[in-house]
């Protein structure tokens, strides 16, 4: 079975949304969760955040970032691609319980395609009667992606920009610590290193903080191991028992060694795949 493929847009310099058709994924999904793709039966499987759906129609939307091999091979799929599993991990646990945080001042906090997956988290929330801030950061402002979005689910949007180019110049950091006397809890998703940095923070302010782990993943069913991360000094996989955690629990900076253990062959792998797209293409 093939997926049909209803758009497949360039949206930043480096950055790709697309809209499949997969009503069985998208029928049960709740946001937290993801999925793993594959543009043809011999590719690399690609974890993606689960960033919108429409259970009537029985679309899904992703958005990926052109990292490596796989995601460059992905911007190349344009009617169909090979597979499409999920929705895989642990829903999001506020949109999953969500009577329990009724009076809860919730803040998100995203860096860069970080906001992917905060989108469907406030638009869910938002729409069961929830006030939820957003704190979003990137590099420069052609990185901030989605913005009429987040700003119309969002109670309120802070942006903060590395260069000053749009919002406050500086880190999401700045902005959390300026306002942190004004939540209960923080969900951070985004790159690892803003989220240990986050964390850091909030831990100092005894504010509860929940993160989203990324890491690398082969199989999405927790048998391969490759998605490995310590939490609370002990063992635990991302596409099973996350992708989110209590951020005080989690060990950043093996996740951080982690992120580097393939560096040099995945620069080999995409020099290859740049190679054979352009044959094909020629």
């Amino acid at each position: 079975m093939m997926y049909k493929v209803l758009y497949n847009k360039k949206i930043s310099d480096n950055s790709y949304e697309m809209a499949v058709v997969a009503p069985l994924v998208v029928k049960n999904a709740i946001p937290g969760q993801f999925v793993i793709v594959m543009k043809e039966s011999n590719s690399e499987r690609i974890p993606l955040t689960i960033y919108d759906y429409d259970k009537e129609n029985g679309t899904l939307l992703l958005i990926y970032q052109v990292v490596g091999a796989s995601t460059l091979e992905l911007t190349y799929a344009k009617d169909e691609i090979f597979a499409v599993a999920g929705p895989l991990g642990k829903p999001n646990e506020i949109c999953k319980n969500k009577s329990e945080f009724r009076n809860k001042r919730i803040v998100y906090v995203a860096g860069g395609v970080g906001i992917a997956p905060v989108y469907p988290q406030v638009k869910f929330l938002n729409e069961e009667g929830f006030n939820i801030d957003v704190i979003y950061g990137a590099r420069n402002e052609n990185l901030l992606l989605i913005k009429d979005k987040i700003e119309s689910c969002a109670n309120k949007v802070y942006y903060a920009t590395d260069d000053g180019s749009y919002g406050t110049k500086g880190f999401v950091t700045d902005i959390l610590e300026e306002h942190i006397s004004d939540y209960d809890i923080v969900v951070a998703i985004g790159p690892v290193i803003m989220m240990k940095n986050v964390c850091e923070l909030t831990k100092k302010y005894n504010v509860k903080t929940i993160v989203s782990m990324n890491p690398l993943m082969v199989d999405g069913s927790g048998m391969c191991g490759a998605c490995r991360c310590e939490i609370e000094g002990k063992p635990k996989f991302a596409c099973i028992d996350g992708p989110e955690f209590d951020g005080h629990q989690v060990n950043f900076d093996l996740a951080l060694k982690r992120m580097n253990i393939f560096k040099e062959e995945e620069q080999i792998k995409l020099e290859q795949m740049k190679a054979r797209l352009s044959a094909i293409n020629n």
